[in-house]
């Protein structure tokens, strides 16, 4: 057995924040700038689903600007996602991350990392078995496939989404 990663270490240049959903308009424009990865999500939805996230966290530069942001929800949350209820059916306690998203311009910093351990320190202390997410099939994101497999997560299933626009990978990592 291969001991876990060394934790992910975050730049000097940014810091972590609490996001609140006062927040939404700061989140907006990064979440849709990821899109299709990520839905587009208007700022008042965003502010919604802040407010019901276990972990609303965001990364950003000394200067203030948000440069990625990570939101998870814990098992009974009144979240209407079909991914989310494909976990709560499945009826494994997990941490769910809704949403992890990073500019363009700070990739290959080590930011997704940073904020992983983040929700995995979270899904402990609230003795979750496991951490879950969803990533595109279609449209494919072969780069978010990888990232999570680094990550230790495993496919548990697949549906389509979106009324059959979007396919995704459900995937699971223990805790």
């Amino acid at each position: 057995m291969s001991s876990p990663p060394a934790p992910a270490v975050l730049p000097d240049d940014l810091r972590l924040v609490p996001l609140t959903a006062q927040d939404a308009a700061r989140i907006a424009p990064l979440n849709d700038a990821a899109y299709p990865a990520v839905p587009i999500t208007s700022p008042d939805d965003l502010a919604a689903l802040v407010g019901l996230a276990a972990l609303p966290l965001g990364i950003e530069s000394t200067e203030g600007e948000l440069v990625g942001f990570v939101l998870a929800l814990a098992p009974g949350a009144a979240y209407d996602s079909e991914n989310f209820r494909f976990f709560e059916q499945r009826g494994v306690d997990s941490l769910y991350v809704d949403r992890i998203v990073i500019a363009e311009s700070q990739r290959g910093r080590g930011l997704g990392p940073v904020l992983y351990d983040r929700v995995f320190s979270l899904a402990r202390e609230q003795g979750r078995r496991e951490v879950t997410c969803e990533v595109n099939l279609d449209p494919p994101n072969p780069g978010s496939l990888a990232f999570h497999a680094r990550l230790g997560f495993v496919p548990v299933g697949s549906q389509p989404t979106k009324g059959g626009t979007v396919t995704v990978q459900l995937l699971a990592a223990p805790v």
